[in-house]
C-alpha cells in the first residue's frame, strides 16, 4: 500500500457511507464471534495484550484518580489502533485465509503512516484529556489525592462535590463521544483501503452522524462489553476485546461503500 504521508493529488478521497438498521450492531458482533471461531489461537493472543495492557492500567494509576480516568480513556483511545491485527484476520478471514499471529502482523504494516498519523492524533486528545482532569481536580479538589476507592466513596457520592463530579463526568463523556466518533470507523478503514488517515476520520465522522441511533447503540454495546471485561479482574478482556475488534471490522465493512 502506499506510504505517501499526503494524497498524491492534493484530494480526500471520501467513500460513501451506508444507512443501515438499528440492529446490525448485534450481527457485526456475530460476525466478529464467527472469526474468533474460524481464528482462535491468533483472536486470543490479542486478547491477551489487551489483558495485560488492562494490568498496568490498574496496577500504574490505582492511587491517582485522575490518572486513572486518563488510563482507562487511553485503554478506550489506543484500543482501535491496537486492533490492526484483529482487523487484518478478519480482512482475511473475508477472502476465506485463516490467520497466525505472525500473518495478522501484516495489519500494522498496510498503511502505516496514516495509522501512525491517526494514534499521534488519539494520543494528543489523550493527553489533553489527562491534563483537564488534573486540572479540574487541584481547582475543586484542593489538597485531596484519594485513591480510587476514596474518590469513589468520598467524593463521587459525596453531594458537596456533586457539581465538579457532573462536570468531570459530562466532560468526560464528552471526550469520548468525539473519539468513538473519530475512530468507530477510521481505523479498520486504514486497514482495509489505501486512504489519508484525515479521510478515514472524515468518513468515521459522516458514517457516525448518518447512523447516530446505530452507532449510539455500537458505542453502549462497545463500552459495556469493556467495562465487564475490566470487571471480571481483567480476564473477559481475554475474550471480549478480540470481538469488539473483529466486529468493528465487519462494521467498517458495512457502513462504508466499496
Amino acid at each position: 500500500m502506499s506510504d505517501a504521508p499526503v494524497p498524491p493529488n492534493g484530494q480526500l478521497n471520501l467513500p460513501a457511507v451506508r444507512r443501515v438498521t438499528f440492529g446490525r450492531p448485534l450481527a457485526w458482533l456475530y460476525a466478529g464471534w464467527q472469526d474468533m471461531r474460524a481464528n482462535p489461537i491468533a483472536s486470543i493472543a490479542y486478547g491477551l495484550l489487551f489483558a495485560i495492557a488492562g494490568d498496568l492500567i490498574l496496577l500504574f494509576s490505582w492511587r491517582n484518580p485522575h490518572l486513572f480516568s486518563a488510563a482507562v480513556s487511553g485503554f478506550f483511545l489506543i484500543a482501535p489502533l491496537l486492533a490492526a491485527g484483529l482487523y487484518e484476520i478478519s480482512r482475511r478471514q473475508a477472502l476465506g485465509e485463516h490467520s497466525t499471529f505472525i500473518d495478522s502482523l501484516a495489519g500494522w504494516r498496510r498503511n502505516w503512516q496514516s495509522m501512525a498519523m491517526l494514534g499521534l492524533f488519539l494520543a494528543l486528545i489523550a493527553i489533553v484529556w489527562e491534563r483537564t482532569s488534573a486540572i479540574m481536580f487541584a481547582f475543586y479538589v484542593p489538597g485531596k489525592l484519594p485513591d480510587l476507592w476514596v474518590f469513589v466513596s468520598e467524593i463521587v457520592f459525596n453531594a458537596e462535590y456533586r457539581g465538579v463530579t457532573f462536570s468531570w463526568f459530562f466532560v468526560g463523556g464528552s471526550v469520548a463521544m468525539l473519539v468513538f466518533a473519530i475512530s468507530a470507523v477510521s481505523a479498520p478503514m486504514l486497514i482495509n483501503r489505501d486512504v489519508y488517515f484525515i479521510s478515514a476520520i472524515l468518513t468515521s465522522l459522516r458514517a457516525v452522524a448518518r447512523n447516530f441511533d446505530v452507532m449510539m447503540l455500537w458505542a453502549a454495546l462497545v463500552v459495556t462489553l469493556t467495562l465487564t471485561g475490566f470487571a471480571t479482574l481483567l480476564f473477559g478482556l481475554v475474550i471480549l476485546m478480540p470481538l469488539i475488534g473483529h466486529a468493528s471490522w465487519h462494521a467498517c465493512r458495512e457502513l462504508v461503500e466499496a
